[in-house]
Formats: C-alpha cells, structure tokens, sequence
C-alpha cells in the first residue's frame, strides 16, 4: 500500500447517475479527498481494479486501503466532518452498516433508471459507446 496525501473517490464517469453524485458532493461536502472517475485513475497504483471500480464508488485512505459502496460513502462523510461526520459514523454500525449495503446495492443495480442515469449506466465499461481502453 501506498501512502497518499489525500484519499480517494473513485467513480463511474460514464454513468450520468455517479457524475450527478458527484458533482452534488463537490457542491455540498467538503471533503478532502481527490475526486476522479475511473476511467482517468491509475487504479494499479490505487490497489483496485477496473471491474471493482465499474460495481461500486469506491473510496481510497491515505494508507491505501480501498473501502466500496455504503462504506466509501460513510468515509467520505466522516472525511468531512461537521454535521456530515456522524452520518457517517452511522452507517458504518451494524444494522445500519447492514441496510446501508442493501441500499446502495439497489440504487447501484438501478441506476440507468435514477434521475441523470443513461442506458450507458447498465453496460459494462468496455461495452459502453465510445468506451476508454484501461491500460
């Protein structure tokens, strides 16, 4: 593992969903972590994969390990502090960890169907129009 000044938000750039999200933390959560889509992350050096990366948003400490889903989202929050760290911290507590996970998954699972999600969303990341080769 590879220690970094700041962490990591890694998210799909292809799917209007994610960016939407994303762009909606850049506004409102002041976090310190780098944002990038992975597409444009070296994900070798961030110990994670493309097919990892495509599943779940995916958040990367500044020890290098890589947290995913609910969890990255929980990070991300607590990374912010302020009235955003005990969200947080909530959802990285049984049952709320639990149900967290359920959550994220169905949104994940839907979410071409989301307000800014695209057909392209549902695709694999090497099936997608105009689809950006890893390597």
């Amino acid at each position: 593992m590879t220690r970094r000044e700041r962490p990591v938000l890694v998210y799909d750039g292809d799917c209007g969903f994610c960016t939407t999200s994303v762009r909606f933390v850049e506004r409102r959560i002041p976090t310190s972590a780098r944002i990038v889509a992975f597409q444009f992350a070296d994900l070798d050096a961030l110990g994670t994969t493309a097919e990892r990366a495509e599943y779940e948003v995916l958040w990367v400490d500044r020890a290098g390990r890589v947290s995913g889903g609910a969890q990255a989202i929980a990070r991300l929050l607590m990374d912010a502090g302020g009235p955003w760290w005990p969200l947080g911290a909530v959802l990285r507590v049984p049952p709320v960890r639990w149900i967290a996970h359920g959550v994220y998954r169905l949104v994940a699972a839907n979410r071409h169907r989301m307000p800014g999600g695209t057909a392209a969303c549902v695709l694999p990341a090497a099936q997608r129009p105009g689809a950006r080769q890893q390597g």
